[in-house]
């Protein structure tokens, strides 16, 4: 362990908010390091997801209810989000004790730049999928890496670790997931840089090439996609390059003879640098996986890995929670999956995966609030009009509600109106569980049923009470 880990764990800690996708990973990267680590968590409050839970406790994290009694004094220090309110008991808890407070963001580069070869995934989208990818890689090839995710790796869970969105590892090689969209990407010290995509989600064109630019300036080494035009732009920011693309001749790394199938996908990559070539078998589907794998065999070749090497453990990574995840097939034919897609880059891409393939499809949508809904409704609803044909469907429940003082007058019916609009079919039916029993009722042998949104674990627990319905 380097010092600067020892002075992360020499004194206790205390996560408001401990189950969310991305508190939860940097609590047991620190309890994995010997850190004394508690918690509180609205949703356990409620009664959400108590197996979480539960299995927190069973590791020894010390949970409390979020009524400030976990706060006892000002050794700790408060890990909060940035948009935790300050009338939030643990908030005014450790204000009075004069506890430090610590973002997520603050506490993973940290973490990051404690370890002595870190390797940071950037972009708009396919960070977790390239993350568990190199991560996989790595752990294949040996190096016992660190990995911090926001989503549950299927590699590394088991009975005993249901929740593997992070892994403790001994070696000297930490693997993240850097964000963009708060603009903590600037804390980060990679050795190796990867940038999969530049595209709007939360911020403008012109912040992200500042961000992404300067990103790739502090890294030893960056794996960029030369297919993607503004990723490309970028190149001269860094310092050497180890290059991705599947359309551009120039890439170091390259694919060809790519075929889909419904739940894969194969192709020969190409090491344009020796004229050696691999075959790749993924377990994960569509063309976005693709350059996720392309992506992460970049990264891990910028950190010493084989080529060969990297293609090969990639024959065995069988993806993430929640990322185009077959739940199952009934009985009777009918496939549901489980996907996190809330924006209209994932649910276009999730979208395009099914349609490569025979089937009607019924997409049913979990707006992840009222907030983003507003916001990028319109791009959604256009997504979700085009990339489906006229036989398939879109179900539409409320948006996520945890509570708050949003502004609730336009939900889903908006999207539906937009839907229809562009020339699409949907329903809006404001309950999740009148939702289930409609899919029910119209779902033929054949069709794919995928259950889409994000913020929200019980998605999945719905997902498989899907499936036993039909």
């Amino acid at each position: 362990m380097t010092s600067a880990h020892h002075e992360l764990t020499s004194h206790p800690w205390f996560f408001c908010g401990i189950g969310g996708s991305g508190m939860l990973p940097l609590a047991l990267i620190l309890k994995g390091h010997g850190a004394q680590v508690a918690g509180s968590d609205r949703s356990r409050d409620q009664g959400r997801t108590p197996e979480k839970f539960a299995w927190l406790e069973s590791l020894g994290f010390d949970l409390h209810p979020q009524d400030g009694s976990g706060i006892t004094g000002a050794e700790q220090t408060l890990v909060a989000s940035a948009a935790v309110e300050d009338t939030v008991p643990e908030v005014v808890r450790a204000k009075e004790f004069g506890c430090p407070r610590m973002s997520r963001a603050e506490l993973l580069a940290t973490l990051f730049n404690a370890a002595p070869f870190g390797v940071a995934i950037g972009g708009t989208s396919g960070k977790s999928t390239v993350t568990g990818m190199t991560g996989w890689i790595m752990t294949h090839a040996g190096r016992d890496p660190t990995i911090m995710n926001g989503a549950v790796m299927k590699n590394f869970a088991s009975p005993d670790a249901p929740f593997a969105s992070a892994r403790v590892g001994e070696g000297e090689v930490f693997v993240s997931e850097v964000d963009e969209s708060d603009g903590s990407i600037a804390l980060y010290r990679p050795k190796v840089a990867v940038l999969g995509n530049v595209s709007l989600d939360h911020k403008s064109l012109e912040e992200l090439r500042q961000l992404f630019g300067d990103f790739l300036t502090r890294a030893d080494v960056s794996a960029i996609n030369l297919d993607d035009a503004e990723t490309a732009a970028l190149a001269p920011h860094a310092k050497a390059l180890v290059t991705f693309g599947i359309t551009s001749p120039d890439a170091q790394i390259g694919a060809t003879e790519v075929f889909e199938g419904p739940t894969s996908l194969t192709a020969t990559v190409l090491d344009r640098r020796d004229g050696s070539s691999h075959a790749l078998a993924l377990k994960v589907p569509g063309r976005h996986n693709l350059y996720n794998a392309l992506a992460a065999i970049a990264a891990a070749n910028a950190a010493g890995v084989a080529v060969a090497d990297a293609v090969a453990g990639l024959g065995s990574f069988v993806g993430l929670a929640r990322r185009f995840d077959i739940v199952g097939t009934s009985p009777s034919g009918v496939t549901v999956i489980d996907d996190f897609g809330h924006n209209p880059d994932k649910v276009s891409a999730t979208l395009a995966t099914l349609k490569a393939h025979p089937g009607r499809v019924i997409a049913f949508f979990q707006p992840h609030g009222y907030g983003p809904l507003k916001q990028m409704g319109r791009e959604l609803a256009q997504v979700l009009a085009t990339r489906l044909g006229p036989d398939d469907m879109t179900i539409l429940c409320d948006p996520v509600y945890f509570g708050g003082t949003v502004d609730r007058s336009e939900g889903s019916e908006r999207i539906v109106r937009l839907i229809e609009a562009d020339g699409g079919k949907a329903e809006y039916l404001p309950s999740r569980e009148d939702c289930a029993a409609r899919i029910a009722e119209i779902a033929k042998p054949g069709d794919r049923v995928v259950v889409m949104g994000a913020r929200d674990d019980t998605l999945t627990v719905f997902a498989k009470d899907l499936l036993a319905r039909l």
